[in-house]
């Protein structure tokens, strides 16, 4: 029999707070962190959910006196510092760092080599920070980064690999990742609407997540969820192209509940992908129909935090949590009238929800998929 993996801890960096329980009030009371900007980064203005330096500055400060991080540095050890604050890293112990585009900053600084600006270069920097004994391991699959890297964390500790794992997850904005996506002509010109009729494309942001999983009973409180199914499916539809019929995400989901020895109409609730990117929509609410899903609540964080690339699945995991063990489902912001052709239970109000299971899922370039089950503990 299989180890019972647990998430005991959260936490999470955004516009709209440096913790789980503010991004949870925030986002309740239909606070966005999306806002017009002009800045260099593009020549006309444009709308994205962006922390401000200072409030970055501020906090890394009560905490290092060290100059020598980069801003996204800074948002991934505020992430970690108060859950490794409260537990004892051992030989045994894994630390995941999930990212999309990483440290695309340190690129600017005409000081800095190529390997500054590498992931493995990022992952070290901040597990030597907090003292890792493990070698760091990166997840940088698209926009899945963030939740796969739970499954993966998951699936380690069953094996005997590691006893608990630290993962986090992070992106930050940057002339690079916004000159990519308004390439793609994906940018939306207003906040993004997910799953809207009216909707006009991708909303970007940045932020930090990070969660605590661990198989040691003695540490599950009374808002731990465990860890009880994943699958992650590659449909190799086409580089930046989601599948039509949803078979990537359709498998994905099937896998996860096939693991969780769970039927489909067991599920209480599910965070979705959501980008309000035409194709993205559809094929999540095919691929919700294919299994009969059609009629759970299912909300996109989008138009709160913008997407945030490799932390995309685990800041909604993060919120998902909040949203579970307070049994409230949270609006889906920019939402008004039904933008795809099949029909999903989009939640237009926040209302109270009995939630004991619920499901997240990604979706990301280059055909990944990843969905992850989970159950509350209280």
């Amino acid at each position: 029999m299989q180890k019972e993996v647990y998430i005991t801890q959260t936490n999470c960096i955004t516009p709209l707070g440096l913790d789980s329980f503010s991004n949870y009030n925030a986002v309740l009371e239909g606070q966005s962190g999306i806002q017009l900007h002009k800045s260099n980064l593009m020549q006309e203005p444009f709308y994205a959910s962006i922390i401000s330096n200072e409030v970055i500055d501020v906090a890394f400060s009560k905490i290092s006196e060290s100059k020598e991080f980069t801003k996204l540095e800074k948002m991934f050890i505020l992430a970690l510092e108060p859950m490794v604050s409260k537990e004892d890293i051992t030989s045994k112990t894994a630390f995941i760092l999930s990212t999309t585009k990483g440290n695309i900053e340190a690129l600017a600084n005409t000081d800095n080599t190529i390997e500054d600006a590498q992931l493995g270069t990022l992952a070290k920097k901040v597990s030597a920070f907090f003292g890792f004994k493990t070698q760091p391991i990166i997840v940088s699959n698209a926009c899945v980064s963030g939740v796969l890297a739970i499954a993966i964390a998951k699936r380690m500790i069953q094996t005997g690999l590691y006893d608990d794992a630290y993962v986090v997850a992070g992106d930050a904005i940057s002339e690079f990742v916004l000159s990519g996506f308004n390439s793609f002509q994906a940018m939306s010109s207003e906040p993004c609407k997910p799953y809207d009729k009216e909707r006009t494309g991708v909303t970007l942001g940045e932020a930090t997540a990070a969660v605590y999983i661990t198989s040691n009973q003695n540490k599950v409180n009374k808002e731990s969820f465990k860890v009880i199914g994943d699958g992650a499916v590659n449909d190799a539809n086409h580089i930046s192209g989601p599948s039509r019929t949803g078979e990537g995400l359709f498998r994905s989901i099937n896998s996860a509940l096939k693991e969780a020895n769970l039927e489909a109409n067991k599920i209480d609730y599910i965070s979705a992908h959501g980008t309000a990117t035409m194709y993205n929509d559809e094929m999540e609410a095919i691929a919700f129909n294919r299994h009969g899903l059609q009629n759970v609540p299912v909300n996109s964080l989008k138009g709160y935090y913008g997407h945030t690339l490799g932390a995309s699945g685990l800041l909604e995991t993060v919120l998902s949590i909040e949203s579970a063990n307070n049994n409230k489902l949270i609006v889906s912001k920019g939402y008004t009238n039904c933008g795809v052709t099949q029909p999903i239970n989009i939640i237009s109000e926040t209302k109270q929800h009995e939630i004991k299971y619920f499901l997240k899922t990604a979706s990301g370039f280059g055909g990944c998929n990843t969905a992850v089950l989970f159950e509350k503990m209280n």
